[in-house]
Parts: structure tokens; C-alpha cells; sequence
């Protein structure tokens, strides 16, 4: 006899529980098709002969770009492991917000483009434009990540055996920063100069490096003993 699909978890709100192995099997492939697209910005560049060390050198914003993006596309993937790693289940309502956290993800190749192509053929009207669109991607990004937190905090059947409630509470501090400080480096980046915003986007995406296991590990657990507060 078949084992049903999905199972009812312990009392919490009558949730009904299915496996995570297909959201991380999912998740996984979208994160590598986005990293992998991010490899199609880049371009051999027109030269002439003895023009190529040139061409190469104007095209640097655009191997400056995917290298900041591969980055932080990278961050998020550790960051959505560490983040599925909370769980032992998963509901229908998780795997949209989970659904949420890869568009997130899937979009960063466009606004990388228009950054290496501002910063490459553009003036510093356009590089304002595209550091705030970046910013605004970025922001975005964090909004679904805060939601995952809280329903996770709201429903603990979710939660995996060693994950107390204190835990998920203080990792809402870090999607809530990236809404704010994104949303400053956009604002940064338009009002005083693009280079200032795009600094503040790459210490951000350092930020959530270092804390991609969580606020009580690290360097800065201090954060989460003020998040508990």
C-alpha cells in the first residue's frame, strides 16, 4: 500500500505536512540556472589590434557587476540552505513564500545587466538609476524572507527538533535590516553618488554572509541577544 503523499503534523492549527526534499531540489536548480545566467552579461569585448588590454579594461564594470552579483547570489543560496535546515516540514503556504524567495533570486541577472551597462556606457544619471534598481531588487528580496520567519514563529510543528522559538524570533532582524539598509543604499546611491550606494550594497551582502547561519552564531550573535530583549 502506498504511503500517502502528505501526513497531518501535531496539533497547530490542523497544518498538513509534506516532505522538504522537493522544495530544496527545486530551490537548488533555480539558484544554479541564476548563477549561471549571470555568466551571459559578459562579453569579449571590441578591439582592435593591440586594443584588447583597452576593450578589456572598459568592459570592467560589467566583470565588476557579475562578480557582485555572483556573489550575492551565492549569500542567498547559503542563506536559503541554512534557512531550510529550520524546518522539518513543509505547507503550501511555506512553499509560496518559498516560491517568493526564488523570484527574488530569479530577477537579480536584469538589474546586474542595467548596472554593467550604466556603469559602462552610461553617464552618472544612469548609474543612479540602476544602483537604485538594484537596491530595490535587493530590497525586495528580503520581504519574502521575513514573512518565511514569522510564519515559522507562528506555527512551531514546522520548526526542526533543535530549533528553539528564540532562534527563529532573532533571524527576523536580518531580513528587516536588508529592507532598510537596501532601501538606504538605493536612496544613497540617487541622492549623493552611485558609487556610495553601490559600496553600501556590497557591505550589506557581506553583512548576510557572515550571518548566513544565523544571528547566534558568529561575530555578530550579539545582535540576537538584542533581538530577544
Amino acid at each position: 500500500m502506498a504511503a500517502p503523499a502528505e501526513e497531518p503534523g501535531p496539533p497547530d492549527g490542523g497544518l498538513r505536512m509534506s516532505e522538504t526534499d522537493r522544495i530544496k531540489a527545486f530551490s537548488d536548480g533555480v539558484f544554479a540556472i541564476v548563477i549561471t545566467l549571470l555568466v551571459l552579461e559578459l562579453r569579449v569585448p571590441d578591439y582592435h589590434a593591440g586594443g584588447l588590454l583597452e576593450g578589456l579594461g572598459h568592459e570592467g564594470p560589467s566583470y565588476l557587476a557579475f562578480a557582485v552579483s555572483f556573489g550575492y547570489i551565492g549569500v542567498i543560496w547559503l542563506n536559503h540552505h541554512a534557512l531550510l535546515r529550520l524546518i522539518r516540514g513543509t505547507t503550501l503556504a511555506l512553499s509560496w513564500i518559498n516560491l517568493a524567495i526564488l523570484f527574488g533570486a530569479v530577477i537579480i541577472p536584469f538589474p546586474t545587466a542595467v548596472l554593467a551597462s550604466a556603469f559602462t556606457e552610461g553617464d552618472t544619471a544612469d548609474r543612479r538609476v540602476a544602483v537604485a534598481l538594484y537596491a530595490l531588487a535587493a530590497a525586495l528580496m528580503s520581504a519574502p524572507w521575513l514573512a518565511f520567519f514569522g510564519y515559522l514563529h507562528r506555527h512551531p510543528a514546522l520548526r526542526a527538533g533543535d530549533v528553539s522559538p528564540e532562534h527563529v524570533r532573532a533571524q527576523r532582524v536580518r531580513p528587516v535590516t536588508g529592507l532598510l539598509l537596501y532601501g538606504l543604499s538605493g536612496l544613497l546611491g540617487w541622492f549623493v553618488h552611485p558609487v556610495v550606494g553601490l559600496v553600501l550594497i556590497i557591505v550589506m551582502i557581506v553583512y548576510h554572509a557572515i550571518t548566513s547561519e544565523g544571528l547566534r552564531a558568529g561575530p555578530l550573535r550579539f545582535l540576537s541577544r538584542r533581538s530577544r530583549a
